[in-house]
């Protein structure tokens, strides 16, 4: 690999003009710039990184801690991140976390000895965990769908009070009075928001919350299924579910399914994330759509801001999007 001296050599000139030629510097004139920039191309340089980090004190690298890259919902978060990562000439590197707080800051701790330049968290509970540690690492960090409530600076979220009052106003309106809701028994920040937005929309219309009606899983399709036949066997059971997220969902049309339940006829499935297979399911399934990408551009451009001195706004919380889609309809009768 070619390196600046040899540029140098063959351009007859110092090692220092072919580094402000290739800096674009405007100490260098325009014709001398050029050539060597030709030379440099022909000779297949390619400028170290670590080099420009040593004399820069950046790496233009960022960090992304994520609870697992399987979980479709993630990857179209870091889609995000990474498309407003390249637009700025960053480079990302991924970490699992599990959904485990002590790996989530031990891993943060392995970015910051890395010398990243900043850190993006998604489903995070480190803010309320490990506050004052992730304040003393000077890396600038932003958590994305933060998931325990805490006093951390900079977030991103999605606005779930609002977006789940917004779903179950839906199945209120089709006629729907007892709906049940299937959450995530984790103590997700998530969870917590979109059950008291279901509380909300009840109460707006005088419905009452039926204690026997509130079952929580783990986010999961196996978790989704037993939920729901356990509001399957009820004396009185639901004429609608929502679900925690789409996931929990897809475990519940497969009980309704078993059942023999027709979906809507029988029983109305709402649910929270609009992951790309809830279109194909059978039927299509009504859900409240994340701005997912959109969550990670924001999260990248905070990051940026905050790298370039600026200050940014700290906490972002974006809409969803009711999706309406065959799972609903007027309520029928269980069998």
């Amino acid at each position: 690999m070619p390196s600046i001296k040899d540029i140098a050599r063959k351009a007859g000139v110092s090692h220092s003009t072919v580094s402000r030629a290739l800096h674009n510097s405007p100490l260098i004139g325009p014709e001398t710039a050029a050539r060597i920039r030709a030379i440099a191309k022909r000779s297949g340089y390619v400028p170290s990184a670590v080099a420009r980090s040593l004399v820069s004190r950046t790496t233009r690298t960022v960090g992304v801690v994520v609870t697992t890259i399987a979980d479709p919902f993630i990857g179209e978060v870091v889609e995000g991140i990474e498309s407003m990562a390249n637009e700025h000439r960053y480079s990302v590197i991924l970490a699992n976390s599990h959904a485990d707080p002590e790996l989530e800051i031990k891993v943060v701790d392995s970015f910051s000895e890395r010398r990243v330049d900043g850190i993006l968290v998604t489903a995070s509970r480190v803010g309320a965990l490990h506050g004052k540690r992730l304040a003393g690492t000077n890396v600038p960090i932003v958590l994305i769908n933060n998931q325990h409530p805490g006093d951390f600076v900079h977030s991103v979220g999605i606005d779930n009070i609002a977006a789940s009052r917004a779903i179950v106003t839906h199945l209120l309106e089709l006629g729907h009075r007892r709906i049940a809701y299937i959450g995530d028994r984790l103590g997700y920040q998530s969870d917590t928001e979109r059950f008291s937005g279901y509380r909300a929309a009840l109460k707006s219309r005088r419905i009452p919350v039926h204690a026997e009606l509130v079952v929580r899983g783990d986010g999961k399709p196996v978790e989704g299924e037993r939920a729901a036949n356990q509001l399957f066997q009820l004396g009185h059971p639901p004429t609608a579910i929502f679900c925690y997220n789409d996931m929990t969902a897809l475990g519940v049309l497969r009980a309704a399914g078993d059942r023999g339940l027709r979906v809507p006829d029988d029983i109305s499935i709402a649910a929270f994330d609009d992951l790309p297979v809830t279109s194909y399911t059978s039927p299509p399934l009504t859900t409240i759509r994340q701005p997912k990408q959109d969550m990670g551009r924001r999260a990248m451009s905070i990051l940026i801001q905050l790298l370039n001195g600026e200050k940014p706004e700290s906490r972002i919380k974006l809409p969803g999007e009711l999706i309406v889609r065959g799972s609903t309809g007027p309520p029928g009768r269980i069998p």
